[in-house]
């Protein structure tokens, strides 16, 4: 197999090209990356003594480079979007171009090439808040925010290239990932570099918004099952992590690092922020045998571990110049948008 990974040097790209490098019928991996903000050589690292890794630079919305790559292949992850929630409240332009166009852009090219397989990774975001009950892969999708709707809208474009010409499309959906690498964006880097560092952090609301959280490599072995085995057409939810509510989490963090609730401001709550997600994964494991197997505490603290030993990795980033305010209420659009990565 030749396997072409979009956006492989972000987060969960980065783990699961790792992954996908050990098995003996994969030949060649092929990572095409912008490296915008959240994409990193680094977070490859030693994947780059692997001869089967090739890297390119460049991006989706590229459709000869696309087309060209696409050639070479014989099955595509795609994980290049644009991924963070309050970046999306000012950049909703830049989310949809490239979640929902980039996304067409190579189904576009696998059409061509007759792709033996497409994965599209996807968000559990896209089923909208649920006060109750938990949403199977055939709930209809209720996004709130304009990140969830260009996933979305990305994952009706991906599956329609299945009903349509016959691409093998298929949809995962995970829960929040957490793990090393992670951008310091998001709230588990986030919480713990500034913790570490003895900053205080900000919890919107009384914190009492519920997520799934889900260690990235029970994510990636889900995808990699989803490549060998999915049935085309069909989506998949990977799920079986922890439910915490914000203010749950913030505990667990502060009691990691060492830190007390005298660290810990209130904020007024994010526009649109949905209270609870939650989606069942029965299917992935009825039909394929996926099953999580990292402990939340041992992996978190794994995580904040990893965050303690290598500031070298994540305090470069505490300057990127367009992010939002971290973990604050955005007031007004700004005039720069990050690109794909």
């Amino acid at each position: 197999m030749k396997l072409l990974v979009t956006g492989g040097a972000g987060f969960i790209g980065s783990h699961f090209v790792k992954r996908i490098l050990r098995a003996d019928d994969v030949a060649e991996v092929i990572v095409l990356d912008a490296l915008t903000y959240a994409g990193h050589m680094e977070n490859l690292g030693e994947a780059f003594l692997n001869p089967k890794l090739r890297f390119v630079h460049g991006n989706i919305l590229d459709a000869d480079l696309v087309d060209e790559l696409m050639r070479e292949s014989t099955a595509v992850v795609h994980f290049a979007a644009e991924s963070h929630v309050d970046r999306s409240l000012f950049a909703v332009g830049a989310f949809l171009s490239t979640n929902v166009l980039g996304t067409q852009t190579l189904a576009d090219a696998a059409m061509r090439h007759e792709i033996q397989r497409f994965v599209h990774v996807s968000t559990d975001e896209v089923y909208g808040p649920l006060a109750e009950g938990s949403a199977t892969e055939d709930n209809p999708l209720r996004p709130t925010v304009p990140y969830a709707a260009s996933k979305a809208a990305s994952d009706v474009v991906a599956l329609s290239y299945f009903h349509t010409y016959g691409v093998p499309v298929c949809v995962t959906r995970s829960s929040n990932n957490y793990g090393p690498y992670q951008h310091p964006e998001k709230i588990i880097p986030l919480f713990s570099t500034r913790l570490l560092r003895g900053r205080p952090v900000t919890l919107h609301g009384q914190g009492q918004h519920v997520r799934n959280w889900l260690h990235v490599e029970d994510n990636c072995a889900g995808i990699e099952l989803v490549l060998r085995g999915g049935t085309s057409g069909e989506v998949y939810n990977i799920g079986g992590g922890t439910d915490f509510t914000g203010r749950e989490l913030t505990d667990v963090l502060l009691r990691m690092c060492g830190a007390g609730w005298d660290s810990v401001t209130h904020v007024p709550d994010r526009r649109s922020n949905d209270i609870r997600y939650s989606m069942v994964w029965e299917k992935i494991a009825d039909s394929l045998g996926y099953q999580p197997t990292r402990d939340f505490e041992e992996g978190l603290a794994e995580t904040v571990e990893w965050y303690r030993r290598n500031p070298d990795r994540w305090a470069p980033l505490m300057r990127d110049s367009h992010a939002p305010v971290p973990n604050a209420e955005i007031a007004a659009p700004t005039p720069e948008a990050p690109r794909v990565h």
